[in-house]
């Protein structure tokens, strides 16, 4: 592994060391404490850091290994899903098999929410957990890196200016999930760089293209290649987004003035906002492995994409959205019609739909002006593109604004 040391997680032999800096890390006690008591975090820092440290201390002195580590953290994590959401449920893992590594190409909607609870499903369930691509914009927060690199995270680079070394950083990228699948360790990675604020989940051909690039000197067609990668299209579907009017706000700055400035620290806050707000029902599809992959990237990607939308759990808050809007021909479709022509939409019930419209409007209210037909789009397009999936419509990633 010592050639991918650049983006790696730590190995189990680093685990140990890496886990009693943190408990010394002022700043990850600082963290950890706002999550244990806010109240006592704002008041008397000091006394709280020191209770932290022991409780860590007694919970995880000792830990040798990643996936103990993780065993450990799985009744945490558990009690974090079951406080930000009214309940989890999944779809196809009974297709997927329990000791073949798998790369799970997944939608993006959250930056740190979204693996992790795709990793509570498989642990749950009996499978290993997924080694996860993330994007080296979130290292800038030191405390942040170390404990997603303790989490089996790998690092994907961004913003390189040089055709040579974004070529490099492809061909090692490639390589290291090459390396991880053929190792029997299973991948997460999104389709696309950055989350999908619109509501629009389309797949980034692009990366399709990198997970070849390191087997293209073997002489393996690129079709053989990706059936070695066992693909699992993944559908992540949350009935409300914690940051959905945080990404709305961007989304009408960048239409408005070409273009959107980060502040500093806002990555963490929306992580922070992403892991702890309310969320409602998440729902998760595993897609079949794909075992007939098709011979280039974009069909392939146009595949991803299929299976994606078809496979989408559209939730109230969708469809409310999507009446709301007005931003498909059949826009005033009822519960019924939508019900009847996407399989993964519930049968929901009148009550269901009262309490999604309020809380809707709940939401618009809390919106500048500017920025309600934003936030409704992200909720509604789900709705376009699994009808247009269900309707054999060529997928189309256009924004409505």
């Amino acid at each position: 592994m010592q050639e991918f040391d650049a983006i790696r997680p730590y190995s189990d032999e680093e685990t140990g060391t890496a886990i009693n800096k943190l408990v010394r890390d002022p700043e990850f006690l600082d963290m950890i404490g706002r999550f244990k008591s806010p109240t006592l975090a704002k008041w008397a820092p000091a006394i709280l850091r020191l209770w932290v440290r022991r409780w860590l201390i007694n919970h995880f002195a000792g830990i040798a290994r990643v996936d103990d580590l993780q065993a450990r953290l799985s009744g945490y994590v558990g009690e974090l899903v079951d406080n930000t959401t009214t309940r989890v449920t999944h779809s196809g893992l009974e297709n997927l098999n329990k000791h073949c590594a798998h790369l799970f190409i997944s939608n993006h909607r959250d930056i740190v929410f979204d693996p992790m609870v795709v990793n509570y499903l498989l642990f749950a369930n009996g499978f290993k957990t997924t080694r996860i691509a993330i994007g080296d914009n979130l290292l800038a927060n030191r405390v942040f890196a170390e404990m997603m690199r303790l989490n089996k995270s790998f690092v994907v680079r961004r913003n390189m200016t040089s055709p040579r070394e974004m070529r490099d950083a492809y061909i090692m990228l490639s390589s290291f999930i090459n390396h991880s699948i053929d190792n029997n360790e299973s991948i997460w990675i999104a389709q696309r760089e950055g989350r999908a604020k619109s509501g629009l989940d389309f797949t980034d051909p692009a990366i399709i293209k990198m997970f070849y690039m390191s087997r293209k000197k073997s002489g393996l067609g690129f079709g053989d290649a990706m059936n070695r990668l066992h693909i699992v299209p993944v559908s992540i579907a949350y009935e409300y987004d914690p940051c959905d009017m945080d990404k709305a706000r961007e989304l009408e700055t960048r239409a408005r003035t070409g273009e959107y400035i980060k502040r500093e620290g806002e990555d963490t806050d929306q992580i922070m906002k992403g892991l702890t707000g309310f969320k409602g029902h998440v729902h998760v599809h595993f897609g079949a492995p794909i075992a007939d992959a098709e011979e280039n990237p974009k069909e392939l990607a146009a595949r991803i994409d299929r299976e994606m939308h078809a496979n989408y759990h559209l939730h109230t808050s969708n469809l409310v959205a999507y009446q709301q809007r007005g931003i498909h021909p059949d826009s005033h479709a009822t519960r019924e019609s939508v019900s009847d022509a996407v399989v993964t939409a519930e049968a929901w019930s009148p009550a269901e739909i009262e309490a999604a419209e309020a809380e809707m409007e709940r939401r618009l209210d809390a919106c500048d002006p500017a920025i309600r037909p934003y936030l409704l789009d992200m909720y509604a397009n789900p709705v376009v593109t699994a009808l247009e999936a269900h309707n054999g419509k060529p997928d189309s990633p256009t924004e409505h604004s």
